[in-house]
């Protein structure tokens, strides 16, 4: 192992995360070392394709691969059953069989979706994930939890399926608008929240840098990130337990994502509101220390919160939540922070205190 990689160790398979700039361009070849080179699928959305499509199809053809390519719209609101469906057709006129990979080549929505797609096409074949944002680097393009969108819910059909080959290029995020930058920043300033409290304070010191696209500053919060999330899905590969710790702050973030409408929130956005209240909400309960909390709540205001659309109630919010898939009964389990890197997984019966909560964030009042 190189230091631009990563090594996830699963029961029975394990599979490698390439972190090192210009990978991209060696997908191809690195791929080929992981499976014998044939047919494949390159799924993307077409703003991503417009980018790096030329650079994968020439990468893949250059490793003897003969990839078909499958567009989708940009946007939520393709991660659907019709979207899954359309892919299927794809794979089907592409004559893919069992051994031949669908490759998902941009952000978390590509990922999820081709990523199902792959779960469910001839019962599963493999997948490759080549993230294209710093959401999908840091945290859905690792780990196997694929989905598509209900209309009722965010991420309510979905299932567990590893990629074979994770290829997580820094150098693509050249082009990431400044929105799509803070909105994986989000999901790294969790990391540090509940999960590495050195990892947090070096954050403390290197958001802005961050954001500023500091190439180095860049890197190691990828790495981090990704290391962070591997050694959980290592210990709990199927959210049975412990790996429910990711879900810091999605809680109410998938509830806000679901309420507004799929596309008014970018998922990081969504979950930083969601990761401040879940602060809020510990401390209230007597689970976090104040001091602690003030500290929490600091990299999340740094970010920024996004306003909600006009006319949304926390009641809409509330509805939503009761469609939460950790939800247990009639509690919701939150994962709550109880110090800075920890946390712990509360029940949560009280809805008057989540509706106040909500409520305050809804009004603009200071959180």
């Amino acid at each position: 192992m190189s230091e631009h990689e990563i090594e996830i160790k699963l029961p029975g398979r394990s599979y490698r995360v390439l972190t090192a700039a210009g990978s991209l361009d060696r997908a191809g070849a690195a791929l080929g070392a992981v499976i014998p080179p044939g047919k494949a699928l390159l799924v993307s959305d077409t703003r991503v394709y417009s980018l790096y499509g030329e650079r994968c199809l020439c990468s893949l053809v250059a490793g003897g691969w003969q990839p078909a390519v499958a567009l989708i719209r940009p946007g939520e609101r393709a991660k659907s059953l019709a979207g899954a469906a359309r892919l299927y057709e794809a794979a089907i006129e592409a004559g893919l069989d069992r051994g031949s990979p669908i490759i998902a080549l941009g952000g978390g929505v590509t990922g999820d979706l081709a990523g199902f797609a792959a779960a469910t096409y001839l019962r599963g074949v493999p997948l490759v994930m080549i993230p294209t944002t710093l959401l999908a680097q840091v945290d859905s393009s690792v780990g196997g939890k694929v989905a598509v969108n209900h209309p009722r819910g965010k991420n309510l059909i979905g299932s567990f399926h590893q990629p074979h080959l994770v290829i997580a290029d820094p150098a693509v995020l050249a082009t990431l608008p400044l929105r799509q930058l803070k909105n994986g920043l989000a999901e790294v300033v969790k990391y540090g929240m509940v999960n590495d409290a050195l990892f947090f304070a070096w954050l403390e010191q290197n958001l802005e840098r961050a954001m500023a696209r500091d190439e180095a500053i860049l890197a190691a919060a990828i790495r981090r990130s990704i290391e962070i999330k591997a050694a959980v899905v290592e210990l709990d590969e199927r959210e049975s337990g412990y790996r429910r710790i990711l879900n810091f702050g999605h809680t109410i973030g998938h509830a806000l994502e679901a309420a507004a409408g799929f596309g008014y929130y970018l998922h990081g956005e969504a979950v930083n509101i969601g990761a401040l209240l879940a602060v809020h909400l510990a401390r209230l309960l007597g689970i976090l220390e104040a001091a602690a909390a003030d500290r929490l709540a600091e990299l999340p205001r740094r970010l920024g919160l996004k306003q909600p659309p006009a006319g949304m109630t926390a009641a809409a919010v509330l509805e939503k939540l009761n469609l939460d898939k950790k939800r247990r009964g009639g509690e919701l389990i939150f994962v709550l922070p109880s110090a800075v890197g920890q946390a712990v997984f509360q029940p949560v019966a009280d809805r008057t205190l989540l509706e106040k909560l909500i409520g305050d964030y809804l009004a603009g009042r200071s959180l």
